[in-house]
């Protein structure tokens, strides 16, 4: 009996891994040939696509005159433009304007009379009072600077009792809320983000991650025996990559699973909240080869709009989603072009440009807008902002640019929804694939299709049930007379 068990469990392993291997062969020869800018129908077919950005500029420590950049981790732009650069390597922030020009380099600062430097600093923040907090991560603290570069105070390693006696702190990222809360990404931390109060103290963790297991590894647990079970490596959950934060107190993070639900949208509770209501849910590239594997996104960038962008470190892939997490556009790629990278890990925004920051090159490239990405950009911001009959026709300019953006459609289906144009949404809804917006602008068309006829339907049926009331009393009438006269 145990033996007929046991080649059932490896006849199950077998199938599924043969499966699982055809699947990832399909997605193999599906992602071959694909160029730095596409999209995904809503069969999944990976399609064409205008650039919605390309690479004008870079800027490095030689060309800002300031020593070459060491291994940078981290940039920033804060309210007014200003790129804040962590320059890991030199133990330093260089600061720049919107121009992207050397406006201060703080490599230290003063602690009451004594000099501070930085030790591998990794990330940084820059709150609506420009305020500057600096994850710095050799020395095991955050580092709080005022707009003038002073010292406010510093955050170093938390004492609580949820945390465990060997405890280290070591913050990597940072972002930083209107409440000057401190939410910090720890190294070696699977509870999610530590959440600090605006004196530094310690408060709780926010937002961590469920355990994340691929359904090989599932399926290979549920078969093995308690003894190959006992030698399996403990599941657990994964590490969050990046965070940021909107103007809402919302934070936005990406994690390292290559399973589930890689972007988050956290709530004060840490209630995951991100809309997925796009043909996939927002996780980088569909297709994938075997050999590369799926997206592993290190970083996430928030704009207005509820607008997002993040970061593949492994294609070097900028993917930008809208808020009801259809993918918008993607940019891009690893190697040795103008526009592609060695190690990308980090992107930010300035004004309408992006700004990708590459760790082994050491220098910054500056993406400009396209008239394609320009047009669905605004089309996008026009509908959120409520001008929708501006974003019918942004939406109508982007179709004509790129008929394969079957997310457009839907689009203009919201647009006219909006305008209570029902039964013209409802073809659009239709072409974009839309199966809930259809049936909900399809409900109101019904409405008024009822609403409008609904007194002329009565009243008619109102005239033929008199119609035959009368009819009736008239035949009877003279089904009487009738009888009398045969009488």
């Amino acid at each position: 009996m145990r033996i007929w068990r046991r080649s059932v469990r490896s006849f199950l392993c077998l199938l599924i891994s043969g499966l699982v291997l055809c699947s990832l062969h399909v997605q193999q020869v599906a992602a071959e040939g694909v160029s730095d800018t596409y999209n995904y129908s809503y069969s999944g077919i990976t399609v064409e696509s205008p650039a919605a950005y390309k690479a004008t500029l870079i800027v490095d420590g030689e060309r800002l005159q300031i020593g070459a950049f060491n291994e940078p981790d981290d940039i920033y732009v804060n309210q007014d433009g200003e790129v804040y650069v962590v320059d890991t390597g030199n133990n330093r922030i260089v600061v720049l304007n919107e121009q992207l020009e050397v406006i201060h380099v703080i490599d230290m600062y003063m602690d009451q009379e004594k000099k501070e430097e930085f030790n591998n600093p990794q990330g940084v923040f820059v709150d609506e009072l420009n305020h500057i907090y600096i994850a710095d991560t050799g020395n095991k603290r955050v580092v709080h600077l005022n707009e003038k570069y002073e010292l406010v105070k510093i955050v170093g390693s938390p004492q609580s009792e949820i945390l465990k006696e060997d405890f280290e702190f070591s913050p990597v990222h940072l972002a930083v809320d209107k409440a000057q809360r401190i939410y910090v990404m720890a190294s070696g931390v699977f509870d999610g983000f530590m959440e600090f109060n605006a004196d530094g103290e310690f408060t709780t963790f926010i937002g961590a991650n469920r355990v994340r297991v691929s359904p090989l590894e599932l399926l290979w647990k549920r078969l093995s025996t308690k003894e190959q079970r006992s030698r399996m490596v403990q599941f657990i959950p994964t590490e969050f990559t990046n965070l940021d934060i909107n103007d809402e107190g919302f934070i936005y993070a990406t994690n390292g699973d290559e399973w589930g639900d890689t972007i988050k949208k956290l709530n004060a509770q840490g209630t995951d909240i991100l809309r997925r209501e796009g043909y996939f849910n927002p996780r980088g590239d569909e297709r994938y080869s075997q050999k590369d594997g799926p997206s592993r996104l290190i970083d996430i960038d928030v704009w207005d709009s509820e607008i997002y962008s993040v970061l593949d470190s492994k294609k070097g892939r900028i993917f930008t989603y809208n808020g009801d997490g259809h993918l918008m556009y993607v940019f891009g790629g690893i190697g040795n072009m103008m526009g592609e990278f060695v190690t990308p890990v980090a992107i930010e925004r300035i004004g309408n440009r992006f700004l990708v920051l590459d760790k082994s090159l050491a220098e910054i490239t500056v993406f400009e807008e396209t008239n394609y990405g320009r047009t669905l950009n605004e089309a996008v911001k026009s509908y959120y902002s409520g001008d929708e009959e501006k974003a019918y026709h942004l939406y109508q300019k982007t179709i004509n640019m790129n008929a394969n953006l079957d997310f457009a459609y839907i689009g203009i289906g919201k647009a006219l929804y909006r305008q209570g144009l029902y039964n013209e949404a409802m073809s659009f809804f239709k072409k974009g694939k839309d199966q809930k917006n259809y049936s909900k602008a399809f409900l109101l068309h019904r409405k008024e299709i009822m609403r409008e006829y609904f007194p002329v339907v009565m009243t008619s049926i109102f005239i033929l049930v008199l119609l035959w009331i009368i009819l009736k009393k008239v035949g009877k009438l003279r089904g009487g007379k009738s009888i009398d006269i045969v009488e």
